[in-house]
C-alpha cells in the first residue's frame, strides 16, 4: 500500500514536497518566459514611440531620407482633410507643404504590442505658418507598424483634428 506522502508518476517516484517544488519551479518558469515576452513586447513598443519622435523631426526638418526609411513600401496616409496617399505622395507632400512647420510634440501616446505589430495611438501638436501666418492644431493620430527584416516601419497611418 501506498503511502500519502509519496506517488509513483509516470515511473517516477516522488514524495508530494518534492511534486510541489517540481510544480512550483515549473510555475515559476513559465511565469518567467511570460515576463520576458511582456518585456520584449514592451519594449517594441517603446521603440516604435521613440520612432514616432524621429518620425515628428524628420517632418519638421523635411528629412525625406529619414522619412523614407521609416515608411514600408505599402504605406497608406490619410490626412485630416481625409485624403489619401501612398508613400510617395506623402514623401512629396513632405517636400512641398502648404505651411512650415515649427514643431510637432506628441502627447498621451500609447502602443498596443501584438505580433510583429505595434498600433500607436496619440494626441499630437503642431505649430508653424501658413502664407507667413501663425497657426496651431491639435490632433489625433493612429499609426501601424510592421516589423520587416528586423526593422519596425510605418504602414498604415490616419490623423483627425481635434476642434478647439
Amino acid at each position: 500500500m501506498k503511502s500519502l506522502a509519496s506517488r509513483d508518476y509516470e515511473g517516477w517516484r516522488v514524495s508530494e514536497g518534492k511534486k510541489a517544488l517540481f510544480v512550483s519551479v515549473l510555475l515559476l518558469g513559465i511565469l518567467g518566459v511570460t515576463i520576458q515576452a511582456q518585456e520584449a513586447k514592451d519594449g517594441d513598443g517603446a521603440k516604435v514611440m521613440t520612432l514616432e519622435t524621429l518620425w515628428n523631426e524628420a517632418e519638421v526638418h523635411r528629412d525625406i531620407r529619414a522619412l523614407d526609411q521609416l515608411l514600408a513600401d505599402k504605406f497608406t496616409f490619410v490626412d485630416i482633410d481625409g485624403s489619401l496617399k501612398n508613400k510617395s505622395e506623402f514623401l512629396d507632400s513632405i517636400k512641398r507643404p502648404p505651411e512650415h512647420l515649427s514643431t510637432v510634440v506628441n502627447e498621451s501616446m500609447s502602443a498596443q504590442v501584438y505580433d510583429g505589430i505595434v498600433v500607436v495611438n496619440a494626441v499630437y501638436r503642431e505649430k508653424g505658418t501658413i502664407n507667413g501666418k501663425p497657426y496651431s492644431r491639435r490632433g489625433r493620430f493612429t499609426d501601424t507598424w510592421i516589423k520587416q527584416s528586423s526593422r519596425w516601419l510605418c504602414t498604415a497611418s490616419q490623423s483627425t483634428l481635434i476642434q478647439k
